[in-house]
């Protein structure tokens, strides 16, 4: 099975953030689990399906927002490990960062709901998630 060149550079970056979490006890998840997966607390047979929120600068946070773009209204803020359910994908604007990356996800917790960038969540990037998770 062949991965793409924005795959190998997605889960690359993700691994090497997920070393520097995980070193400083701030990551649950390892780059194998880079993939959405049952959500915490869910039954068998549950479909929903989950990723953390890994990337985020030491006191900053990941804005939820009501539509995928960094001009929309904030919703929420989650921190690195954070556990969002991943309701469907979309395209937006592109990562804080500069990666280019417009995936976006509408998620939801128990409290909140709306869109993230998918650059900061470890669901595996487009080849993993869009097989599960519908386009919105």
């Amino acid at each position: 099975m062949s991965t793409s060149r924005l795959l190998t550079s997605r889960l690359g970056a993700a691994a090497g953030t997920a070393v520097l979490l995980a070193g400083a006890g701030l990551l649950a998840a390892t780059p194998a689990q880079a993939a959405p997966r049952a959500c915490p607390g869910s039954g068998a047979g549950d479909p929903a399906r989950c990723a953390q929120v890994i990337g985020i600068n030491a006191g900053s946070s990941l804005v939820m927002r009501t539509a995928p773009r960094y001009s929309a209204g904030a919703v929420a803020r989650w921190g690195n490990g954070q556990w969002l359910e991943l309701n469907c994908w979309t395209t937006g604007d592109p990562d804080a960062d500069g990666h280019g990356y417009r995936y976006w996800m509408l998620v939801s917790t128990g409290s909140s709901s709306g869109y993230v960038n998918d650059w900061y969540l470890d669901s595996g990037g487009p080849a993993t998630w869009k097989p599960v998770i519908p386009q919105c």
